[in-house]
């Protein structure tokens, strides 16, 4: 097995273009599991990393976060120019994400907001979810049959629920979408706020900005939530305490911002390429109709499919061995979740979307200590919004050709064009 990945492999997976090319980025990481399943990446512009491709691999460093660190890095791998730039501007003391956190902070930190995202706190959710579905099924038949599926429909939905969670008022619904999507799509020349996509001081210091304005906004909601707690899970972050005293500014910031970014964009993004993926199966489409049952199948397999997060970014803490590699103190590993999500070795044809697929064992939400806080919900809103339109639907196709986000760290379609037939 090669140990040094060649170099256009290399750029390919940390280039965040190549996250929108998925089909030719795919046929890459094919390959890659192949031929350089673990391999240590060498390029002139970025630190030297190792790639994690194959799912049992990702999975033994996720598992292992006493040895693999979190937060050391960026979650998506930066350029050596980037990661200079977010140093001298100093965004890593804006906030302190519960991502980022090892043991024990990190234990401590999750079950602060722990059982809100549990099964059973989320039923009491579930009469209002289904009313927001149909709301939003209702304003898509009431387009007439052509839309852009995800800034009519998948967008909004999922931020409606996790905002309503969190305590953000409606009103305020629009900015928080603008900064989210201004945070995610940091690469993107259509999301950023600078509007350019290569100059690497004008992106990280458009991400400062977008930092700055969600501290902003959540330092008023948290003085609020402490002078009026509601039922809401603002409050619980304003009034949550670790060692006997409330969490410092920089931590609540950052889970302000995990759950209000990261909370609605990755559930959206799965929504659409569980219908991009429909429209271009019509058997499957009629084939979770005629059972519903399916349902939460469906919502697995579109998860994997779409797989929202890309990389998380770990560092070795001590010299170990992974797949019979010696990486080293202070290496980078990069867990590749498109390609896991992927792994021939894993899943039976994994490049045929399936609706009964069973088991589905996929890594979409990653994995171990650090697995997703909001997957209950997310299956919940999926399902529910799933519920509520595929009944409803005679038939839909594509109309254009869909695009995804440029982005290395969490992204996915961003414009997939239908024409969908309702049942009267």
């Amino acid at each position: 097995m090669p140990f040094r990945l060649p170099d256009d492999v290399a750029r390919t997976i940390v280039d965040p273009r190549s996250y929108a090319a998925w089909d030719e980025l795919h046929e890459t990481l094919k390959n890659v599991r192949r031929e350089y399943p673990l391999a240590r990446a060498e390029i002139d512009d970025y630190a030297p990393f190792w790639v994690a491709a194959k799912y049992n691999d990702i999975q033994e460093v996720a598992r292992r976060n006493d040895v693999f660190l979190s937060g050391q890095s960026p979650n998506g791998m930066p350029s050596k120019a980037e990661e200079q730039i977010a140093v001298e501007v100093g965004i890593r003391r804006m906030f302190r994400s519960v991502v980022s956190m090892n043991e024990p902070e990190h234990t401590k930190y999750r079950q602060l907001t722990q059982a809100w995202f549990q099964p059973k706190n989320l039923r009491q959710l579930e009469d209002g979810m289904r009313i927001l579905a149909k709301y939003y099924v209702d304003k898509l038949a009431a387009r007439g049959g052509e839309c852009d599926f995800c800034s009519d429909v998948a967008r909004y939905y999922p931020l409606r629920v996790i905002m309503s969670v969190l305590g953000v008022p409606k009103e305020d619904e629009p900015f928080m979408l603008r900064l989210t999507q201004e945070f995610f799509g940091a690469k993107d020349e259509e999301r950023n706020r600078a509007k350019v996509s290569a100059d690497p001081l004008v992106i990280v210091k458009a991400v400062q900005q977008v930092v700055d304005d969600a501290n902003e906004y959540f330092r008023k909601i948290s003085d609020d939530r402490r002078r009026k707690p509601a039922n809401d899970l603002a409050s619980v972050i304003a009034n949550s305490q670790i060692d006997g005293r409330l969490i410092d500014d920089l931590e609540a910031m950052g889970y302000y911002i995990t759950i209000a970014f990261a909370g609605h964009d990755t559930t959206s993004s799965s929504i659409a390429g569980g219908i991009w993926a429909l429209c271009e199966r019509p058997d499957q489409l009629k084939l979770v109709q005629s059972d519903l049952s399916l349902i939460p199948a469906l919502v697995e397999e579109a998860i994997r499919w779409t797989t929202p997060i890309h990389q998380f970014v770990r560092v070795a803490a001590e010299t170990c061995l992974l797949r019979g590699r010696r990486v080293t103190k202070g290496d980078r590993v990069i867990l590749c979740f498109p390609s896991g999500n992927r792994d021939e070795e894993v899943f039976e044809d994994p490049f045929a979307f399936r609706v009964d697929r069973k088991p589905n064992r996929h890594i979409g939400f990653g994995y171990g200590p650090h697995i997703c806080l909001g997957m209950f919900l997310a299956r919940m809103e999926m399902s529910i919004f799933f519920q509520e339109l595929l009944p409803r639907i005679e038939g839909m196709e594509l109309i254009g050709k869909p695009k995804r986000m440029v982005s290395n760290f969490v992204g996915g379609p961003k414009f997939v064009p239908i024409r969908i037939k309702m049942r009267r």
